[in-house]
């Protein structure tokens, strides 16, 4: 199966400046199984999405076709063809 993953200008650098990108996963893939597939091809972008425990940084969102994915199992949120993953890192300051 096929999804994207839509990246904002600011994680862009990391990924080769790629805006999105498109992974071919097995089916029955999650949220977590498609960012291992993204580690593999950009690490760098990895370490602004992941822990180093492997767990998902808690000021970054992700959205699994339009839905927040900490509310639909975080990282084993289920995927299906043609899924659309936005990644949202929070902004702060003053």
């Amino acid at each position: 199966m096929r999804v994207t993953v839509l990246l904002p200008g600011v994680l862009r650098p990391a990924a080769g400046e790629a805006a999105r990108l498109d992974l071919d996963l097995p089916g029955g893939a999650t949220l977590g199984a498609a960012l291992d597939v993204l580690a593999a091809d950009h690490p760098a972008l990895d370490r602004r999405l992941r822990t180093e425990q492997g767990t998902l940084r808690r000021y970054v969102n992700f959205y699994v076709n339009g839905e927040e994915c900490r509310r639909l199992g975080g990282p084993d949120t289920p995927l299906t063809d043609g899924a659309e993953i936005q990644v949202i890192p929070s902004v702060a300051g003053g």
